[in-house]
């Protein structure tokens, strides 16, 4: 194990950190060195148990020897083939195992799937199907997009488009023609809600609004996160992603599923749409789909969808879009062990199982000073503080920092508290996150 003391620590300048104050960390680092099941080890030889799954991803918990060991075989074997008009096999046999399960009825089954290397290219390429899909079946006038308020879907151009986080956005351009449905968040009416909250299902009808203003004959998609992760975990009111789909099958408008986060496994189904029983037309996918271990991701699409670009000359490119890494061979063979590992120890479906437990032991936080929202769904927690004047954010860094310090790792969005542990979480973990929590909380308040 190589652990850095602090005599030997690593020099920091170089590394332009991503979503990180570097000039406020680097003067005072928080380094993990090594990690296993439910715990970092830091650079002071400190575990720190992950309430957050690393981002979201760590979904069967750190150091999975199954993973290593494909990865490693598969890198001995063949560490990487092109897969421009080029293929390997272990590339196929992932996507056929993503078929079996992807989302969807029988004869509605999201099961054509196209690799990408992230979340953000997930989005983007799912976008750019989205249109190339309206324009062959003679709909060219349907280029917009149409995403939510608060909503996350990466940093490429389109996600950001797409996406409604103005710290994101507000120094780059984005595409043109894009609008945004209101978001779902009322703690007026909806606070401290375990599952879905039950005001609000009329909020999609927002899309309504926005097809009298465009024309459904310019709109190509709209794209949501069935569970809005980044910005705070918001949760859909009960019929809204029902309603939502209405509208937009109604319309002609594609409806795009956002599920790097609740994908594989972290509401207690495989996917958020068989949680909500609601069948988009994509899906977008990464994180949980290796574990962590190597950058992928991954669109699904209906065959509807596949199908209408399968068409014109047998030797014409279907679709003029693809990365150097689609279908990494390693990244292949990480998912396919992270699929074992998810069937043998019955992890896609363990969130159901821990759901009333875990609402219990995160709702018991209700009451202490400055917190002002809970909100619980599968193995998912928003925390929500009190702001302090003129210093929002500032309330939850601090309980972020000292949470560290005491041995949990938790990840905070502006005054909002996100808890995401990986799916493996015991009972007794889930009581330790909650006690170090909540002492942190009455301290800092």
């Amino acid at each position: 194990m190589n652990i850095h003391s602090k005599s030997n620590a690593p020099v920091l300048d170089s590394y332009w950190m991503p979503f990180t104050a570097n000039r406020q960390f680097k003067a005072a680092p928080r380094l993990f060195t090594a990690a296993k099941g439910m715990h970092y080890t830091t650079d002071d030889g400190r575990r720190v148990l992950d309430g957050t799954a690393g981002l979201w991803c760590v979904n069967a918990g750190h150091g999975r020897e199954q993973i290593t060991r494909a990865v490693e075989h598969q890198l001995a074997t063949l560490d990487y083939a092109p897969s421009f008009q080029m293929g390997h096999p272990i590339a196929f046999d992932f996507a056929e195992r993503l078929a079996a399960l992807a989302p969807g009825s029988q004869d509605n089954k999201l099961d054509r799937v196209f690799f990408t290397g992230s979340g953000s290219e997930s989005v983007d390429t799912a976008l750019k199907i989205a249109v190339a899909y309206q324009r062959a079946i003679g709909q060219g006038t349907r280029t917009r997009l149409i995403g939510r308020e608060r909503g996350y879907h990466g940093v490429g151009f389109g996600g950001i488009t797409v996406g409604g986080l103005v710290n994101n956005r507000r120094v780059f351009p984005q595409l043109p023609g894009a609008d945004h449905l209101r978001h779902t968040h009322d703690l007026e009416r909806n606070a401290f809600t375990r599952g879905q909250p039950e005001h609000g299902a009329d909020l999609a009808d927002d899309l309504e609004r926005l097809v009298v203003l465009h024309g459904a004959e310019t709109i190509a998609a709209c794209i949501v996160e069935p569970v809005a992760g980044s910005t705070g975990v918001l949760l859909p009111p009960k019929g809204y992603l029902q309603r939502l789909r209405d509208i937009c099958t109604k319309h002609g408008i594609l409806l795009i599923f956002d599920e790097v986060i609740t994908g594989f496994g972290r509401l207690g189904a495989p996917f958020a749409a068989d949680y909500f029983g609601v069948t988009p037309d994509l899906v977008t996918t990464a994180k949980g789909l290796t574990n962590g271990a190597i950058p992928m991701g991954a669109v699904f699409a209906s065959r509807t969808v596949h199908d209408a670009l399968m068409n014109g000359p047998e030797a014409a490119i279907e679709l003029f879009h693809g990365y150097t890494y689609s279908g990494h061979p390693a990244a292949c063979a990480a998912g396919l062990a992270t699929l074992d590992i998810y069937e043998q120890e019955g992890l896609l479906t363990r969130a159901s199982r821990l759901e009333s437990q875990w609402h219990e032991a995160i709702h018991s936080l209700a009451g202490l000073p400055k917190v002002i929202d809970i909100r619980t769904i599968g193995l998912v927690a928003g925390i929500e503080l009190a702001s302090r004047p003129d210093a929002a954010g500032t309330r939850a860094y601090e309980v972020f920092v000292k949470c560290f310090e005491k041995g949990l790792l938790i990840r905070v969005t502006g005054d909002i508290i996100a808890l995401s542990p990986p799916l493996i979480v015991e009972e007794d973990q889930i009581g330790e996150i909650v006690s170090v929590l909540g002492d942190v909380l009455r301290q800092v308040s």
